[in-house]
């Protein structure tokens, strides 16, 4: 699908209501778990301290010093900015299904962002194949989401899913925790729970959604085939059969069941997306479940 096509004017519609609903749906409450604090010259006052030489005069607390003669400083509380990291694979195995499964989940990612930004929290964009790719830095603002769709607009898929090396040189370069969310089909030839334990370890906030395919899970083939591994370009000559078929349906339905209670066991939001459901019904579903920012 060509990029505006998956960024046309009926997309920016959605996104704009999928920002109301977020605002309904939350009304600050996650929001004020979330944000993270730190003691500066902000707004709300969070306590006082012993004065010392070359502190701003302007925060000293005469009232304090009428009473007690004592010079303290006035402490505020100061709202840092919320930072969301959108993981989005980008391997060889997202180009398959109908739709693509990338296109499925840049339109995710797209409307992730933009409600993200909508509520002036930071959002970034990193790919991921074999390795962490170029990512689009931290932007603020709801003007920002042209940046985002144009460079989701030049992202293709290619190269093999390394989920473990990618979560590593994203822990190793990004100072600012916040939340991390991993858009994937998740076909890591390791497993992905070392990469996802790895983000938790590092002090994010993993959410993770699951692309899948129906035809992926359970493929429509019959007869004396070659496949070839669209990562690895492995090929590889057999029959199919049923017997076959139902033991790839269950390979498949194993990796789901597995990430699915690996999420559920370390407190991790996990959504399996379907690429025949419509990306805001998913949006919703992420929602409702708590699972983003508001």
């Amino acid at each position: 699908m060509a990029g505006d096509a998956l960024f046309d004017e009926t997309f920016l519609k959605k996104l704009e209501y999928l920002h109301i609903v977020s605002r309904k749906v939350y009304a600050g409450r996650f929001r004020a778990e979330r944000r993270a604090r730190k003691i500066g010259a902000g707004i709300e006052f969070a306590d006082h301290r012993v004065y010392a030489p070359g502190d701003d005069l302007r925060y000293l607390d005469w009232g304090v010093y009428g009473r007690l003669e004592r010079l303290l400083v006035r402490l505020f509380e100061e709202e840092e900015d919320l930072h969301v990291h959108l993981l989005l694979d980008t391997s060889a195995s997202m180009a398959t299904g109908t739709p693509p499964k990338l296109d499925y989940a840049r339109q995710v990612v797209a409307a992730l962002g933009y409600v993200a930004l909508a509520h002036l929290d930071r959002v970034s964009i990193l790919p991921f194949a074999a390795d962490l790719g170029e990512q689009l830095p931290p932007a603020r603002g709801k003007g920002r989401i042209f940046k985002i769709l144009e460079f989701l607009r030049g992202l293709q898929a290619g190269g093999e899913t390394r989920l473990g090396r990618a979560m590593e040189s994203f822990v190793r370069k990004t100072r600012r925790r916040g939340m991390a969310v991993v858009i994937s089909d998740f076909y890591e030839p390791e497993g992905p729970e070392a990469a996802l334990n790895l983000l938790r370890y590092h002090r994010f906030e993993p959410l993770v959604l699951q692309i899948v395919d129906a035809r992926e899970a359970k493929p429509d083939l019959v007869g004396d085939l070659e496949l070839v591994d669209c990562e690895t370009g492995e090929r590889r000559e057999v029959t199919v059969s049923p017997r076959m078929l139902a033991a790839v349906a269950a390979e498949h339905a194993a990796l789901c069941r597995r990430l699915e209670a690996f999420s559920a066991t370390h407190g991790m939001l996990y959504l399996r997306a379907d690429t025949a459901v419509p990306f805001d019904e998913l949006l919703l579903r992420v929602f409702r479940a708590g699972g983003f920012l508001g």
